[in-house]
């Protein structure tokens, strides 16, 4: 099977209209709408219970909704006549036979859409797995079962592809691998969703974020405004000297805390008017630097609201027996 050039994959994509899905009296998604573009590598994120699992469920037509559609490439996936060719999966990694030879567990998926065995070594090997394909699944570790799980997803050399927390359990390589691929994958034109909670990964290798939260949407923006959004106007400021220039840059009306032993978040005012005000007062500093938030900084801001499992913080309380 020869790989598609990416022409033929710029019409894939992942679109929600309106998907709605109740169980008993809690909705689970609430009037969800996004699309998945390709050429870019989208993160679908939220905190538990947010939805993700079902929606994913919903696309692959594994769970009807109440309202609404979900569409691979303008067609529901039900009405896909070669899905693997389509729309590659991996929702769970532990579904598959313990019992059955990795190579066959891809072997039976390839034939059942008209694959050949050489795709199911090809895909072997851009795992990693070509030297395992002959032992049992079950005594796979869960980073290897992921890998499986992916090459089951890429079998088909589908333009769509879905992967629910793929990062969970591969080891510091195959992390370092699997953010690369996938970047490599969307670069060939295809469409990727990732589902994970890890927002280093995702800072790492997704273009583009679909943030939900009790079953609606909160996000959908690129990677890079979302971390502009969430850094502001704020620049870091470090000094052995916090205490005078805290009290210069609030009567200059900077809005100034501190965060560090020597070092001060400031915002209302620009990099270039914190150097001329400190120096009119004879503050030194050591370092001056704009204030970039992380992906997971940016994250929970958006979602503090949506968290339903929130942890207490502070000391613990014995409780008697």
């Amino acid at each position: 099977m020869t790989v598609s050039p990416p022409a033929e994959r710029a019409g894939a994509s992942i679109e929600a209209r309106d998907l709605t899905k109740h169980y008993g009296r809690v909705a689970a998604v609430d009037g969800l709408s996004f699309t998945v573009r390709p050429g870019l590598v989208t993160g679908f994120v939220g905190p538990n219970g947010a939805g993700k699992s079902t929606t994913m469920r919903m696309i692959l037509g594994l769970d009807a909704p109440d309202r609404g559609t979900a569409l691979i490439g303008g067609r529901p996936y039900r009405s896909l006549r070669s899905p693997l060719r389509q729309v590659g999966a991996l929702l769970d990694a532990g579904a598959l036979h313990p019992g059955r030879r990795a190579r066959d567990h891809l072997l039976w998926l390839a034939q059942s859409n008209g694959l050949g065995r050489d795709r199911v070594d090809r895909v072997l090997d851009l795992v990693g797995l070509h030297d395992v394909a002959r032992r049992r699944a079950g005594g796979f570790s869960l980073g290897m079962k992921q890998r499986l799980g992916i090459a089951a997803a890429l079998l088909g050399d589908p333009p769509v592809l879905m992967f629910d927390e793929p990062v969970n359990g591969l080891d510091p390589e195959g992390i370092r691998w699997i953010r690369g691929f996938l970047r490599s994958l969307a670069a060939e034109g295809r469409a990727v969703l990732i589902s994970s909670h890890l927002m280093s990964e995702l800072e790492d290798s997704a273009d583009h974020l679909i943030v939900i939260g009790r079953g609606r949407l909160i996000a959908d923006t690129s990677v890079r405004e979302l971390l502009a959004t969430a850094s502001g106007d704020r620049v870091l400021l470090r000094t052995a000297n916090r205490a005078d220039a805290m009290t210069v840059l609030a009567n200059a009306g900077a809005v100034v805390a501190s965060t560090d032993r020597d070092v001060i978040t400031v915002s209302g005012l620009p990099a270039e008017r914190i150097v001329a005000v400190l120096g009119a007062a004879g503050v030194a500093f050591s370092e001056l630097a704009q204030h970039r938030a992380s992906l997971e900084e940016a994250y929970m801001e958006l979602t503090r609201d949506a968290v339903e499992y929130a942890a207490g913080t502070g000391a613990t309380t014995a409780v008697p027996a």
